[in-house]
């Protein structure tokens, strides 16, 4: 496959712009197929406002006030009221001599205020941590299995699709990366495919369920105990939503706070994330569930648009459910705590927004297109994403590195090299969006990671397909089924999706997670099979 750097020109007229593939017919029985799918070099050019941008993180411009102007007026108000000198204060700093009780009642109690500012300050300002208690990864039943080869058969099979396109998704399907136990629900599979409502709620539910029964059996949290609800899945929002499909199922309490997120895209799992963050900082002593799935019973394309069959080949069926808690007595069972979130999101330029559309082929038939400038704009958001991050998590001396180099580059316009970071001292673990071999593959050049580091999103691909928002969770339970997660590991997750948006969460392990802590692990039973070496046809 021919590969080429997609170009950056926002006039580019989008419509004309839609991932195709030239196809061209050296015989009877082959075709090459040229798709632009090259990952620019994100981290050749930065911003410096986004490096500005991730300092703002961890510095809180009410806090900066509060500490430069109103701490100072304070204390002046407090002298002034209490008569206390300056010279007063010396001698009680280095007399050892001067008892306690020499200190007159005014001083005493200015001195107590100034105390009880402090720890109020302390108290109010402090960041309250969100735990990650544990997860649940859906494993579809074995029936709903299909290899590459049943995957075209039934492609052929259908009837809907040309010879060429038939050829196309062949020579994608072959080259995705997916292996032959990946999952698809009985609407797509059924002869002939019943995409109906029903059997599009009937995989919700399975789904949703399944990953929740499983989330509750290894918390022992009873579902009236959640306080908190987030649902995503982007192309499937029914009335009544999934969050209130959840919230019926498991008769959750009536002032639960609910939320279904949709259209979101493949990002939208972390954005669940930063939600239940926001939310459990403003409501302490609670619980939170986060349910991340994406619905491929309404949303399998029967058309010839070659920019919307790559959805066809690579996404498949699955889920996760989070469970969540800012109760300081879960911290001793939780695995990890949530550090950072990132969110990036470019939807105000128009090539970022329309380069991920669900809409009608020219038959009336709805999909979602894939432009060719997916790539371009996916390295540019990761750009952006990662240079508000680096800030946060790598140690001083590459920032002091990454920040010289970026200076004279920007700043006095030298030709030099740029200091590309290492985020291999920041983070033990990469949970990468399994979105495609393609994206795998650039995103372990740029950031210079090891087949180790990228073996969790490589093996999840292969296994389960690209699950759209719960592939993290699956990447992270391929982590902890090989036993490589140990106290104080750091994991990153960084995903990608429609919008077009970039979100990163930064978690630390808070114990060591064993091999034994496998239910709801949908690796326990083929973990010693992986990794594989995954053929490329």
């Amino acid at each position: 496959m021919d590969v080429a750097h997609a170009t950056s020109n926002s006039s580019i007229d989008m419509d004309k712009e839609r991932l195709t593939a030239e196809m061209a017919f050296k015989d009877s029985s082959s075709a090459v197929i040229k798709i632009r799918q090259r990952l620019p070099d994100f981290l050749q050019s930065v911003k410096l406002k986004y490096v500005k941008l991730g300092y703002g993180y961890s510095c809180n411009a009410a806090t900066i006030l509060l500490f430069l102007f109103i701490l100072p007026l304070f204390v002046s108000v407090v002298i002034q009221l209490t008569g206390l000198q300056l010279n007063r204060i010396t001698e009680l700093w280095t007399n050892q001599a001067v008892r306690l009780e020499s200190i007159d009642a005014a001083t005493r109690l200015a001195g107590s205020g100034v105390l009880l500012f402090f720890l109020g300050l302390y108290w109010a300002k402090r960041s309250r941590p969100v735990y990650l208690v544990n997860f649940s990864c859906y494993k579809p039943d074995d029936q709903n299995k299909l290899s590459v080869d049943s995957f075209l058969k039934m492609t052929e099979d259908s009837g809907a699709f040309a010879q060429d396109t038939v050829q196309f998704q062949t020579r994608i399907a072959n080259r995705s990366g997916l292996g032959d136990e990946t999952y698809l629900p009985p609407g797509i599979t059924s002869k002939p495919p019943q995409l109906s409502m029903e059997q599009a709620r009937s995989e919700a539910e399975t789904v949703m369920f399944g990953a929740l029964n499983s989330l509750f059996e290894k918390t022992g949290v009873k579902p009236s105990e959640i306080d908190i609800l987030i649902v995503n899945c982007s192309l499937f929002n029914p009335t009544p939503s999934l969050s209130a499909m959840i919230v019926n199922h498991y008769k959750l309490k009536t002032d639960i706070k609910s939320y279904n997120l949709g259209g979101m895209g493949c990002s939208a799992g972390l954005i669940s994330i930063d939600l239940a963050k926001d939310l459990l900082k403003a409501n302490p002593n609670s619980y939170a569930v986060v349910v991340s799935t994406e619905n491929i019973t309404l949303n399998w394309y029967f058309g010839n648009d070659k920019s919307m069959l790559l959805c066809n080949c690579i996404f498949r069926m699955g889920g996760a459910a989070v469970l969540l808690s800012n109760k300081s007595r879960d911290r001793t069972r939780s695995k990890y705590e949530l550090v950072h979130t990132v969110r990036t999101h470019k939807g105000a330029d128009d090539r970022n927004y329309n380069c991920v559309y669900q809409r009608e082929d020219d038959k009336g038939t709805i999909g979602v297109s894939l432009a060719r400038e997916l790539m371009a704009v996916a390295g540019d958001s990761l750009k952006t994403n990662i240079t508000t991050l680096g800030p946060l998590v790598l140690p001083f001396s590459e920032q002091v590195l990454f920040f010289i180099t970026l200076i004279r580059k920007k700043v006095f316009k030298a030709k030099v090299k740029p200091y590309i970071p290492d985020f291999k001292l920041a983070f033990e673990h990469f949970c990468i969006h399994a979105g495609g071999r393609a994206v795998l593959d650039e995103l372990e050049k740029n950031l210079q990671l090891t087949e180790w580091h990228m073996e969790p999103s490589r093996m999840t691909l292969h296994r389960f397909g690209n699950t759209s928002s719960s592939s993290l969770w699956y990447e992270l339970a391929y982590a902890e089924a090989k036993g490589r997660v140990g106290r104080g590991g750091r994991v990153w997750q960084i995903a990608f999706g429609s919008g077009f948006k970039c979100n990163s969460a930064v978690w630390r392990a808070l114990r060591p997670i064993s091999v034994g802590d496998g239910l709801g692990n949908p690796w326990m039973d083929s973990i010693d099979r992986y990794p594989v070496k995954i053929s490329i046809r």
